[in-house]
Order: structure tokens, then C-alpha cells, then sequence
């Protein structure tokens, strides 16, 4: 708490560079920051009214985290995404993805079912809505919930790093009547403890994302 006339502690460098990063992330997740932009140190300082220091380390932070690249050893631009990138994401989402169904069937407790219903019940008012920026956060926060449900934190640290590439993605698919079906049938198969039915159901889920993936960002369709 502050006295009358006194002046508020300076922002932390690691808060602004948090900041920064997070908002930059979710302009790129939302579409507000295209693939090919360039990101400029002075123009991004200016509209956060930081120095340029946690710009760039927020910068290199997305580099890590696969939204960015540089052009040059100075020209940093939002990356974009080849069908490789693609395929290697959603073949680790089906490989661990697919596997958390088939424990957070086994493992999942009355409150996180309730909590999984709740999104659910967001995501069709979402859909009915043509909300696409509510779902892709209820879509996201849908499987983050199912990966924690299988309580094992090793596929939760593995998945954390791409979890916002595959948002990326996923608010680019936009199908999102069919995907609110499936995370409909997702959830049934968890509530009844059948661990086999909800692998089966991930596994149609994931493939069926990838496809929907694929043809709209390359106007293709996958290889079989």
C-alpha cells in the first residue's frame, strides 16, 4: 500500500517481460499478428511503454516456444507454420494426448467432471454464438483439464511447451460444431470410467483435428 505523494515501486523486469509475452502470444494465437510479420523492438517498446530489454527477451521466449523466428540475426517475424510442423505436433498430441484419455477415465473425480461439464456448457453457447475466441479458449482449457485429469505431471511438462502452438492451430481449424460433438463424447466415455472408449475417442479426435488442420492451412488433404 502507497502513501499520499508517494511513488509506486517499479514493475519487476521479469513481470514486464511476462507481460509482454503474453501478450504478444496471444496476438499471434488470436490472428491480430500474422505469419511472415515482423516483430520490431522499438514499435512493440513504444506500445508497452517498456524499455526494449524484456521486448527482447519476450521475443526469444517465443522463438523457444515455436511462434517466432528470425529472418536474420535482426529480424525476428511470427513463424509460419510448415505441414512438418504440423505433423510432428499432432503426432506427440495423439502419442500422449490419447494415452491421458484412457488414465483421466480411470482417474477422474466427481469435481473434475463437473468442471469439464461447465466447459462444455461454454462451448455450445460458444458454438451457437460463432464465438470463435470463447472457444478456442474453452477448447484449450478442455484438454489442459484432461491432461492434468490423468495425474501424471511428466505428460503434463512434456505437452506445456507446444500447448500453445497446438491453440494456434486450433483457432485456425475452426470446426468447431464437430469438435464440441466429440469433446461431447469425450467426456461421456471419462464420466463412465471407460478408459478404453475414451482412448478410442481421443485417438478419432486428434486425427480428425490434424485433418481439419492440414486442409485449411495448406488447402490439402492429409496423407492417410
Amino acid at each position: 500500500m502507497t502513501t499520499a505523494g508517494s511513488v509506486e515501486p517499479p514493475e519487476p523486469l521479469g513481470a514486464v517481460r511476462e507481460r509482454v509475452l503474453a501478450a504478444l502470444r496471444e496476438d499471434i494465437i488470436g490472428g491480430r499478428r500474422r505469419p511472415g510479420e515482423r516483430l520490431v523492438e522499438r514499435e512493440l517498446a513504444e506500445r508497452f511503454g517498456v524499455s526494449r530489454v524484456p521486448v527482447r527477451e519476450a521475443i526469444r521466449a517465443l522463438l523457444a516456444e515455436g511462434f517466432v523466428t528470425y529472418e536474420t540475426p535482426r529480424r525476428a517475424v511470427v513463424r509460419t507454420l510448415t505441414r512438418t510442423d504440423v505433423t510432428e505436433l499432432y503426432e506427440l498430441r495423439e502419442a500422449l494426448e490419447v494415452y491421458a484419455a484412457g488414465l483421466a477415465a480411470e482417474r477422474a473425480t466427481k469435481d473434475d467432471l463437473a468442471e469439464l461439464e461447465g466447459l462444455l456448457e461454454r462451448a455450445t453457447l460458444a458454438t451457437r454464438e460463432g464465438d470463435a475466441e470463447t472457444n478456442t479458449d474453452v477448447n484449450s482449457r478442455f484438454h489442459d483439464r484432461l491432461l492434468e485429469m490423468a495425474r501424471n505431471e511428466l505428460i503434463v511438462s512434456v505437452m506445456q511447451p507446444v500447448s500453445g502452438r497446438l491453440r494456434w492451430l486450433t483457432r485456425r481449424a475452426e470446426e468447431w460444431t464437430q469438435q464440441l460433438a466429440e469433446h461431447q463424447e469425450l467426456y461421456r466415455a471419462m464420466a463412465g470410467g471407460d478408459a478404453d472408449r475414451a482412448r478410442a475417442v481421443a485417438l478419432t479426435h486428434v486425427r480428425t483435428n490434424y485433418h481439419f488442420t492440414v486442409r485449411h492451412l495448406f488447402d490439402d488433404e492429409p496423407t492417410p
